[in-house]
């Protein structure tokens, strides 16, 4: 496969989008619960098909994995 062939980043990062967005709605008319991460107050959320939230819990650590490993070796 050359490398012509591949398809961009904007592409794939639109295509996961999408299907990210097609399963969310698929849940909801499913009446299954989603859990949804809210990045300003970085809480966890359980979100149901009526629109409700019920707290899960919320961030445990900060930093990215690779931040962390790096700081304790």
């Amino acid at each position: 496969m050359k490398r012509e062939d591949y398809i961009s980043d904007e592409a794939v990062v639109k295509r996961a989008n999408a299907a990210v967005k097609l399963e969310l709605e698929k849940k909801k008319v499913l009446d299954v619960p989603v859990v949804v991460y809210d990045r300003k107050t970085q809480t966890i959320y359980q979100e149901n098909s009526d629109g409700t939230r019920i707290e899960v819990g919320k961030r445990m650590r900060k930093g990215r994995y690779s931040e962390r490993i790096g700081k304790e070796a």
